[in-house]
């Protein structure tokens, strides 16, 4: 049964969707079919199609009460639209329907589990949300929510854990056929936690421990988790809210982190091993992964920080954008990232130089768009210690660039989209301090319209930025204070 607030959410964004032009739109990335998106939620595979949600507000391009958009795919770069899956229209999400997962049952529907929001008036004056863990069930295109809702509520939570901030529920199946979720939560001073339950059917749950802790240590509020096992060892992803940086890891405030480390099923412990970012650029949140049919971990994240939604006008008829889906491995210690396979089979008309030496700035022929597959590889060792700076700007015309730098004696890799045509000082720049192995420094950059990602050495650390640069600055450039020595192959991607 659709309620009258979904069926007029589906009337609107069909309606809308017709004015927004495909030249508009990035090519390969999924944004908004019409206003708001921000976290990818249910990113699961099912009935032969990989089915991506995300949170959606259709009627504004800023943050409003959250749906679900809903989209499928067959390759992870096409994607079709659906009808939007859930509306706020129930007592127990009336204020929002926010982020959750999906997975396939032994019957064969489709089970999103998602968290219900509530706005409750406080003593001294305002709201708080109270927040609750809900079931829709359905067929890959329409779903029913379920008559036992909410599944998890403030009754469900360990001592002292926060009814107002208990959100994002990622549920997957055991070998056994039983189910796990973890969910974001935190104690009453903010600190945050990673909480795990179990389920005979999908629907009916029990709290099994806390999962992990933060202590003070990354932010605040964890928020989006996600746990599985990759390479013999178990990952935790999560998205602190409030982190401070620690080195040249976490600068995003709202960020990411990766835990690694071993997981006891028999005590439900999670023994932790090491730390990192998940995304060192300016424009990655709310990771969520899926298992693919051949075995491949994939992740996907929103292309976008809380601190930068205003670099782009309201005026647009869209706003958000979902990260090039990324293949996941753990290799020496550190979970890797590298575009997904699929995109290879978009690469046309490749141009590619090898050992070029230069000073200043130059520009190569063939070498240009803002749709494509390039990789870099600088000789380090051949340079000796002349080379100061080293920079790739894309995304190019007279009075705009985006920038990617690296400065050897340092180690340190900048994004950088100060001049890509923002009218306001929002974030612009980020550093990571990346290694070089071998006397080389390998880059992968994906541009698509409105967007870069930087994947340094073969996914060891990968940088994502947004601007929203006129597309008729298709120029490429590259600079080196020093002598530089170079290797480029560049594609276009159609």
């Amino acid at each position: 049964m659709v309620s009258q607030t979904l069926r007029e959410a589906r009337k609107y964004e069909e309606a809308m969707e017709t004015g927004i032009r495909k030249e508009e739109r990035p090519v390969f990335h999924l944004c908004p079919r019409v206003g708001w998106m921000n976290d990818p939620n249910g990113f699961s595979y099912y009935r032969g199609e990989y089915h991506l949600f995300y949170q959606y507000y259709p009627y504004d391009s800023v943050w409003g009460s959250m749906h679900w958009g809903h989209a499928v795919s067959k390759d992870l770069l096409h994607w079709t639209y659906l009808p939007a899956a859930l509306a706020p229209d129930t007592v127990y999400d009336k204020d929002g329907c926010f982020s959750g997962s999906a997975l396939e049952l032994p019957d064969g529907r489709h089970l999103l589990m998602y968290t219900g929001v509530v706005k409750e008036p406080r003593v001294e004056g305002g709201f708080q949300d109270i927040q609750t863990q809900c079931i829709a069930l359905g067929d890959g295109r329409d779903y029913e929510k379920c008559p036992q809702n909410p599944v998890l509520d403030a009754r469900d939570l360990p001592e002292g854990g926060s009814r107002n901030d208990f959100r994002d529920p990622r549920i997957w199946e055991e070998e056994d056929g039983t189910y796990r979720c973890v969910v974001g939560n935190c104690t009453k001073d903010k600190d945050g936690r990673i909480l795990l339950y179990k389920s005979q059917d999908g629907i009916h749950w029990d709290f099994l421990s806390i999962l992990a802790e933060n202590k003070g240590r990354f932010g605040r509020m964890w928020e989006c988790p996600d746990f599985f096992q990759l390479d013999g060892k178990y990952v935790l992803l999560t998205s602190p809210q409030d982190m401070m940086p620690k080195g040249f890891e976490y600068h995003n405030g709202n960020g990411t982190l990766c835990l690694i480390g071993d997981y006891d099923k028999e005590t439900n412990t999670f023994t932790e091993e090491c730390d990192q970012a998940i995304d060192y650029g300016i424009d990655f949140y709310a990771a969520q992964t899926l298992a693919a049919p051949d075995g491949r971990r994939i992740m996907i994240g929103w292309m976008q920080n809380w601190d930068t939604c205003n670099l782009r006008d309201t005026e647009h008829v869209w706003f958000g954008q979902m990260s090039l889906p990324r293949e996941l491995s753990i290799e020496r210690g550190r979970l890797c990232q590298r575009p997904v396979r699929e995109l290879e089979r978009l690469r046309r008309c490749e141009v590619r130089y090898e050992n070029v030496a230069f000073e200043g700035t130059i520009q190569m022929n063939g070498i240009s768009g803002r749709k494509i597959d390039m990789e870099i590889t600088l000789h380090l060792e051949e340079q000796g210690k002349t080379l100061r700076k080293f920079a790739v700007r894309f995304a190019q015309d007279d009075a705009c660039h985006t920038a990617i730098s690296f400065r050897p004696h340092e180690s340190l890799l900048k994004v950088d989209r100060k001049f890509s045509g923002s009218r306001r000082a929002y974030i612009h720049q980020r550093r990571s301090l990346v290694h070089v192995e071998e006397g080389d420094l390998k880059l992968r950059i994906i541009l698509d319209r409105f967007s870069a990602e930087v994947f340094v050495n073969d996914g060891e650390q990968v940088l994502t930025i947004t601007f929203y640069t006129d597309q008729s600055a298709e120029g490429i450039s590259f600079f080196a204070d020093g002598e530089a020595v170079m290797d480029v192959i560049k594609y276009d991607l159609e």
